[in-house]
């Protein structure tokens, strides 16, 4: 209509969230579980029946079966929550699979969100779950006698990243890399410990 104002520009559509590819996923599960077998709440003998979900995921993930990996780290999720480990500390806790009584799905908070925005939500507790386990590792690690410094370096600078702009793309990095640090240094849970070998004694002259 003439002298009628001009329509507001239109504004972009902020750009839909990054789904979490499944081998990070898998990947951070993996790390975070490896950090909580290594608790002193197992006084350094986890119960076979954790032991055995978690090498089966880390066997599945190494071959690149991804769905075999997740199953085993969800039953060892179920297997954390199990009421045998009343004093499991947070935030390793909240690894376990919580069980939620039947409701009807509309009670669900996210049931009548759009999918990109439900995504979204998913993505975010997922980060801020990782978060909590990154910050609690470094000390796990210092308890063990393991380098721990550069993991606190990148907890500090996820921190700060993740109050500047969420999980972005830099926050995941940090992440993964206190991640690829706990999977290099950690104890493997149930591994036999090395047994030193005695040094051997020198040879002597049976002449002398």
């Amino acid at each position: 209509m003439p002298g009628a104002p001009n329509s507001p520009p239109k504004m972009d559509a902020a750009p839909p969230p990054v789904a979490i590819a499944p081998e990070r996923r898998i990947f951070r599960r993996l790390a975070a579980s490896k950090v909580a077998l290594n608790l002193d709440l197992w006084k350094g003998a986890p119960s076979p029946e954790l032991i055995a979900p978690y090498a089966r995921a880390e066997t599945a993930f190494a071959a690149g079966d991804f769905v075999n990996a997740e199953q085993a780290l969800d039953h060892l999720s179920v297997r954390f929550a199990e009421p045998r480990w009343p004093t499991m500390p947070v935030p390793f806790r909240d690894l376990r699979v919580a069980i939620p009584a039947p409701m009807p799905p509309q009670w669900d908070p996210d049931f009548a969100v759009d999918p990109a925005e439900k995504e979204r939500r998913k993505v975010l507790r997922s980060a801020e779950l990782q978060l909590a386990l990154i910050k609690a590792t470094p000390a796990v690690a210092a308890k063990r006698g393991l380098p721990a410094d550069d993991l606190a370096t990148h907890v500090t600078e996820a921190e700060a990243e993740f109050a500047s702009n969420g999980p972005s793309e830099p926050f995941w990095a940090h992440v993964d890399a206190i991640w690829t640090g706990v999977r290099e240094r950690f104890p493997t849970p149930g591994a036999p410990k090395a047994v030193p070998v005695p040094a051997t004694p020198p040879a002597t002259d049976a002449t002398a």
